[in-house]
């Protein structure tokens, strides 16, 4: 009997960056039935709703979405304003852009909706996005708020 192994040298490559893409305009109404199926309007307005409850002064408005490199998605208000966002659960209290209080209220919600509805689509969406939240500019508001 023969075996073969092979060892693994490590590698200085780091992996390639995770990259978000606008969803088109033209492809927005299938986009979030591809990714929650027929829960879809529930998520979408859990969302809404999640960044309500966290900043004071988000008030409605259009959104993008964001499909993720790595397979994942999020949505966050089309604006170029920030948002105050208040965490009652763990205190966080900061200025964030529209792109991480998307993040933010995508997380929560993708989180506890998981649970909710025992989802495994939307926990798996959620750790994609964290992943990407980890590379993100403002990282360190993002996690300060969901942890």
């Amino acid at each position: 009997m023969t075996t073969t192994s092979t060892v693994h040298q490590p590698t200085s490559e780091k992996p390639a960056p995770l990259i978000a893409t606008v969803v088109a305009d033209s492809a927005r109404p299938d986009c979030l039935p591809r990714f929650f199926g027929a829960r879809c309007v529930m998520v979408e307005n859990t969302v809404f709703s999640m960044l309500k409850s966290l900043s004071s002064n988000y008030h409605g408005g259009f959104w993008t979405f964001h499909e993720l490199s790595n397979g994942g998605f999020f949505m966050a208000p089309e604006t170029n304003k920030s948002f105050h966002v208040f965490c009652d659960g763990n205190g966080y209290e900061g200025e964030v852009s529209a792109n991480a209080a998307g993040i933010i209220a995508c997380l929560f919600t993708f989180s506890r909706l998981s649970f909710a509805i025992e989802n495994e689509r939307l926990s798996e969406l959620f750790h994609l996005l964290r992943d990407y939240a980890s590379e993100h500019p403002e990282a360190s508001a993002i996690f300060r708020a969901i942890d």
